[in-house]
């Protein structure tokens, strides 16, 4: 491949005394805790996985409980590496994997395990919530035509995000939904365990779709809306603004994380929120990428629209006042998991190899040495659905036009290359929605600490991209930023020149036609399958 990488020729140095954020980013694999500077250097960090459980017709669970003890061992870890910076701490930010439902009760415990961002099991619940006398696309046209303009969104058919969650429990948990007191998101989750206080922001309740977004200083629940998506009003959780603090940090919380109570707790908003933000893309339409477990391309917006062809819309932000565009692309890193997990590395009685511990340096190394294009290797990362452009939750995913001569080393180009594709329309489809192209892309996630994946998509994307320093730290980093404006100690005008980029990947003009060929046959590949997944994920042994 040809090198197309610039490096910047300079990088701020940290400021070793800032005041210090602990930042609690928990994603579906687990919680990263940081320590940050206000001004966003990074003091130390500690990530402690968490368990995933998949259950049979589309579920998708985790314990709040390990959740919790995952954050406070990555807390002790990070806090103990640097003793002497403790008392520099000023204020806990959070940020969190979104669409997911945790059930508590009236003494603020989790009532069972939370029902998470890939759990479909309320779809048909959520059907027939929504469903009129006169439909487009399966809803009823003047709820329809009320949910886009107030909220921006619409519960999703697929039953993936808190309104299929809630009927999910309602229907086949209904001693859950009796006994909870409140249903939170997993943000105002930790929240709760932080403060004490079972609330929730403009920004992080956007995804149940019962407030009216309309005028950003005034986002208050509607109660048509929550009497159409059946969620009894009194479970929600108090609403406050956007980028507050939620209260002092409480003396247990203190305790078991080894802080001083009373340290401000910020209101936490979703991870798409806090990767914005972290990218330093704060700007209106200026874009990042994030590649980690799932992917998604976002810019911050002035005003509120909805494109319901492609699933894009414009969504309150972790900045208050401010809307970001909404995309989702349900499997991105985790399809190179699977990749390892399932094919090169199963743990079975077939196979008895261990992945080694540098497998991500292995699987770009090899990948690199396959020319673009993967030997003609089509890989379609549709493993649990797709959000963007299309709200499909029965394509699935698969590897095409497999030879004889087909190596293990062109699954694995595939594979890269096949999360950039998905991302290419993906682009189409914000593009669109924002009326420009982008000029360019603030590369974050896991996915971004790959130089040759960042090459990949600056190539298949044709957009200059941005490689961000720390990029799996970008939505602690976020949340960070966010809690230092929250309390006093930085201005949201400030970020961009925070956030260093060591990389900056320019499109080779000489991968172009290969990869325009492949583009054209991935949209193909949908297009000509999407009905036989459909008719095959009606099958009562399908597994998620």
């Amino acid at each position: 491949m040809t090198d197309r990488t610039e490096t910047p020729s300079a990088t701020r140095p940290p400021a070793p005394r800032d005041p210090l954020v602990l930042a609690i980013d928990l994603g579906t694999g687990g919680p990263k805790v940081a320590l940050v500077g206000v001004r966003g250097a990074i003091v130390g960090h500690a990530k402690v996985p968490v368990g995933l459980v998949l259950v049979d017709g589309g579920g998708a669970e985790q314990d709040p409980a390990e959740w919790w003890s995952a954050v406070v061992a990555a807390a002790r870890q990070v806090l103990g590496a640097h003793p002497e910076r403790v008392d520099d701490v000023v204020a806990v930010g959070v940020t969190s994997q979104w669409f997911g439902t945790v059930a508590v009760d009236d003494a603020g415990d989790h009532l069972g395990p939370a029902v998470i961002w890939m759990d479909g099991r309320g779809a048909r619940y959520v059907r027939r919530a929504v469903r009129g006398p006169v439909r487009i696309a399966g809803y009823d046209v003047r709820r329809l035509r009320a949910w886009l303009r107030r909220t921006g969104g619409i519960p999703s058919l697929t039953g993936k995000d808190p309104v299929g969650h809630i009927q999910f429990l309602r229907h086949e948990r209904p001693d859950v939904y009796r006994d909870a007191a409140t249903f939170l998101e997993p943000v105002d989750y930790l929240g709760l365990r932080l403060t004490g206080r079972a609330a929730a922001s403009g920004a992080s309740i956007t995804g149940h779709w019962v407030t009216d977004n309309r005028d950003l200083a005034r986002i208050t629940y509607d109660d048509e809306l929550v009497a159409w998506t059946g969620i009894d009003r009194h479970k929600l959780p108090e609403l406050v603004t956007t980028n507050s603090v939620l209260g002092p940090l409480a003396p247990t919380a203190a305790d078991a994380l080894g802080l001083r109570s009373g340290v401000p707790v910020v209101a936490g908003s979703s991870d798409t929120a806090s990767a914005g933000i972290g990218s330093g893309a704060v700007d209106d339409r200026q874009a990042h990428l994030y590649v980690g477990t799932s992917s998604w391309l976002s810019c911050h917006l002035p005003d509120k629209h909805t494109d319901l062809r492609t699933n894009v819309t414009a969504l309150p932000s972790g900045m208050p006042h401010r809307y970001w565009m909404a995309t989702e692309q349900e499997s991105a890193g985790i399809c190179l998991t699977w990749l390892a997990d399932q094919v090169l590395f199963p743990s079975d009685e077939l196979a008895g190899a261990e992945p080694p511990d540098d497998l991500f340096d292995r699987l770009n190394q090899v990948a690199a040495g396959v020319a673009p294009g993967a030997r003609g290797v089509v890989f379609t990362p549709w493993l649990n659905g797709e959000r963007t452009p299309v709200d499909d939750a029965t394509i699935r995913g698969g590897f095409h036009h497999l030879s004889l001569t087909t190596r293990r080393a062109d699954l694995v180009r595939a594979v890269f290359e096949g999360v950039a594709h998905n991302s290419r329309w993906m682009l189409a489809a914000a593009e669109r929605f924002v009326g420009s192209p982008f000029e360019s892309l603030r590369f974050v996630g896991g996915g971004a600490q790959s130089e040759l994946w960042g090459q990949i998509m600056a190539d298949v994307l044709d957009r200059p991209v941005h490689q961000v320093a720390e990029p799996v730290l970008a939505n602690a980093r976020g949340a960070a930023f966010a809690a230092a404006v929250a309390t006093g100690h930085l201005r949201w005008d400030e970020i961009p020149a925070l956030v260093p980029v060591t990389a900056i990947h320019h499109p080779d003009p000489s991968t172009r036609a290969v990869h325009d060929r492949t583009h054209a046959a991935f949209l193909d590949i949908y297009r000509r399958t999407k009905g036989i997944h459909r008719r095959l994920g009606r099958h009562p042994q399908e597994h998620p």
